[in-house]
């Protein structure tokens, strides 16, 4: 049986090896940034901007519905593409048995504006109490941060 003897000359390595943790880090990263654009509910919309929106954080909810109107007059409810005349049947199915009557349009700001009014009227026909126009808030300073889920909201008895 050997017996093994250090020589008190030679110091122990106490260095960390921080390359392994760094490769992980980098993993993690690649992944967050390829999934993160999948969350997104819905369709890319390029919303208008404006000063001063009201907040909707209803409109982030898991159960809200979202009416998309794309700049080339396409609509989607959801991430389904509907038709103008679709739009009212399959709104008043989706609410059927929801007590909350609202409805958030996003609209891209290079939308026709008769697109919009006509997605608005199938929406307000199909017996939604609350409509909700969804924007974006101008970017003042901060680049590259997206700002909450904002817009304007009407009343059933709004015009």
């Amino acid at each position: 049986m050997a017996i093994s003897v250090r020589a008190e000359g030679k110091k122990v390595n106490s260095n960390i090896n921080v390359t392994p943790m760094v490769d992980v880090m980098l993993v993690l990263l690649i992944i967050f940034m390829v999934i993160t654009p999948m969350l997104q509910k819905g369709v890319s919309v390029d919303m208008a901007k404006v000063n001063s929106p009201t907040p909707m954080p209803d409109a982030d909810k898991e159960d809200s519905l979202l009416v998309a109107v794309m700049r080339d007059g396409q609509i989607f409810f959801g991430t389904d593409k509907v038709s103008a005349d679709q739009l009212t049947a399959k709104v008043k199915d989706r609410l059927a048995n929801k007590v909350d009557k609202r409805v958030f349009i996003k609209a891209d700001a290079r939308a026709k504006y008769g697109a919009v009014v006509d997605v608005v009227d199938n929406v307000r026909s199909a017996g939604v109490d609350d409509v909700g126009l969804l924007t974006e808030q101008r970017q003042t300073g901060a680049a590259g941060k997206k700002p909450p889920t904002t817009g304007t909201s009407t009343g059933a008895g709004a015009q």
